[in-house]
């Protein structure tokens, strides 16, 4: 594992996960809730390229620093925090959620950092959608607060999961990962998640309140975002939009996945991502 120091005191834990060590660079970056090292059973069918995936300020190995607001820039920070401490020249981007606007955001700051982007379902909402300025009742905040952070083992912890929506629907490799690296024993006994309810919380009360769709225009490499079923309000609904305002911009549909889509069928999202970079 290496690591990188970014913005706000955040010290960054970065996971090589191969496949090839020779290949193109690729950065991974994962959605809220998440971890680094759940990009692995799609990564390892990356051929031709060397995939390097941080975990994001506030989840798995990286540091949560009391104070941090979490605004979503400082996402982006990691992200070239990440380019910088391994010396990436022009990687692809291969982003999931907020990990995908994350990438468009770090894009837009240093235009020229990647040589193109693959966004599954990024959180990227026209101002017509966005937040008031002070952060509101938010559903998947309140959600994120109720979480149960605690298990008996890493074996409870992945038997609930498996059981019940909406990580049931993960590849089983995928849901193993989240768990083995999105927990950590807890002095007391068990684990507990690394990711803190309430930091999920505010990660999530930030998540319309930048400015990526004001950017959109300035993000010049080739971008595909990627959505999968349509079913309420959230990203999937606005990918069409999204990809309609960059300026090498283009939609994929995948109409028999979720939100979660890299984590669900990692196989075929792989050979889209491969897809994608050959034509772009």
């Amino acid at each position: 594992m290496h690591r990188a120091h970014s913005t706000d005191g955040v010290d960054l834990a970065i996971h090589d996960l191969g496949p090839d060590r020779d290949g193109q660079p690729a950065l991974l970056a994962h959605a809220t809730g998440f971890h680094g090292r759940v990009w692995v059973p799609l990564a390892r069918r990356l051929t031709g390229f060397h995939g390097w995936a941080p975990d994001l300020r506030g989840h798995g190995a990286s540091s949560a620093p009391a104070d941090l607001d979490y605004a979503w820039q400082g996402f982006a920070h990691d992200v070239l925090a990440c380019v910088d401490e391994l010396d990436l020249r022009r990687p692809v981007g291969i982003g999931h959620s907020k990990g995908g606007a994350a990438l468009l955001l770090a894009e837009a700051r240093r235009p020229g950092s990647f040589r193109a982007l693959w966004l599954y379902e990024p959180v990227v909402f026209p101002p017509s959608m966005g937040a008031p300025a002070a952060p509101g009742p938010n559903s998947l905040a309140e959600g994120a607060r109720r979480r149960r952070d605690h298990f008996e083992s890493f074996e409870a912890a992945e038997a609930n999961f498996a059981a019940k929506p909406p990580l049931a629907a993960l590849d089983p490799e995928s849901r193993h990962e989240y768990v083995r690296h999105g927990f950590r024993p807890d002095p007391a006994g068990g684990v507990r998640l690394a990711c803190r309810p309430e930091d999920e919380a505010r990660i999530y009360q930030m998540g319309r309140l930048h400015h990526a769709w004001d950017d959109l225009g300035s993000v010049r490499c080739p971008v595909t975002v990627v959505r999968g079923a349509i079913t309420d309000a959230g990203p999937a609904s606005v990918a069409a939009a999204v990809a309609e305002r960059l300026p090498a911009g283009r939609l994929e549909v995948h109409d028999e996945l979720g939100h979660f889509g890299p984590l669900e069928d990692p196989a075929a999202m792989a050979a889209s991502v491969l897809a994608a970079l050959r034509e772009g």
